[in-house]
């Protein structure tokens, strides 16, 4: 689908990358409406693009990902808006040592990454299926193909995302739905903690910056490919990885030497608000 014919709900849209892929979209001649937790932000946002762009059609909606109260309302409200394409954006991260991952976060991980995309895909698909053509992008993670130290929560969590969307993709397949998923890796955005930077710099791992993976969720939105991974080596890594996932097994002792100190477990996870609206 051309941007110009897009209507896109993007979630996690006050995000790095969502803030990027607003403005990518934007400029391409898209209507975006945006959603996020904070309605401060999202109207700020708005009224900023607009100045740049002051004929775009652009709205937001807040919404929790935690409820599914407010995704059942935001599901509403877009469909009502007539949105032709669906953007999971939003995200939260986990990094660490996984045997001192409170178990309150693990749930909050699992249910923003993974549960909420499925509930309001699952919510808009009746009115999807209504249009001539609509599409559905899941943005996951190399970290959704390849599971690296560190990453076991957040890469159960898109490794999730990414079954999801080959399995529905394929369920859609004799429908005018089509669903696609974008696997970035690293972006320098707040998402990522100073440890994961110590740990990036410790490993050899390349990052992008949001716009490059903005730029190529565009191109795969108008290409209507079906699953992207971003970088070298970490293309050639899903492979080897998909094909023989034991092969790779030896190659990451840099990276569990690189992971932070071991913290105090704690029963009950940190307020994570800002997270919430950041996006991987």
């Amino acid at each position: 689908m051309k941007a110009s014919q897009a209507r896109v709900l993007l979630t996690g849209a006050c995000g790095g990358i969502g803030q990027a892929t607003t403005a990518a979209l934007t400029r391409a001649g898209a209507a975006v409406l945006l959603a996020g937790r904070s309605p401060a932000r999202l109207s700020a946002q708005v009224r900023a693009v607009q100045a740049r762009l002051p004929d775009v059609q652009l709205d937001w909606h807040e919404v929790d990902l935690q409820q599914s109260v407010s995704i059942a309302a935001l599901a509403r409200h877009a469909a009502d808006w007539q949105c032709n394409v669906v953007i999971h954006c939003a995200g939260v991260p986990e990094f660490g040592h996984f045997d001192t991952t409170a178990p309150d976060r693990i749930a909050q991980v699992l249910s923003t990454n993974l549960l909420a995309p499925m509930l309001l895909s699952q919510a808009l698909l009746p009115h999807l299926k209504s249009l001539p053509h609509a599409q559905i992008v899941c943005v996951g993670s190399v970290l959704g193909a390849i599971g690296l130290p560190g990453y076991s929560v957040y890469s159960a969590s898109k490794f999730g995302l990414r079954g999801f969307s080959q399995a529905l993709r394929r369920e859609l397949h004799d429908t005018t739905v089509r669903v696609q998923y974008l696997g970035p890796r690293g972006t320098r955005t707040a998402f990522n903690s100073s440890e994961v930077n110590d740990y990036n710099r410790a490993t050899g791992s390349a990052t992008d910056p949001p716009k490059a993976v903005a730029q190529a969720l565009l191109q795969l939105l108008e290409a209507e490919t079906a699953e992207r991974f971003l970088g070298f080596p970490e293309k050639l890594a899903v492979r080897l990885n998909g094909l023989a996932p034991t092969l790779l097994d030896g190659a990451f002792d840099k990276h569990r030497a690189s992971l932070p100190m071991r913290m105090k477990h704690l029963p009950h996870a940190p307020s994570h608000s800002e997270e919430m609206k950041n996006a991987h």
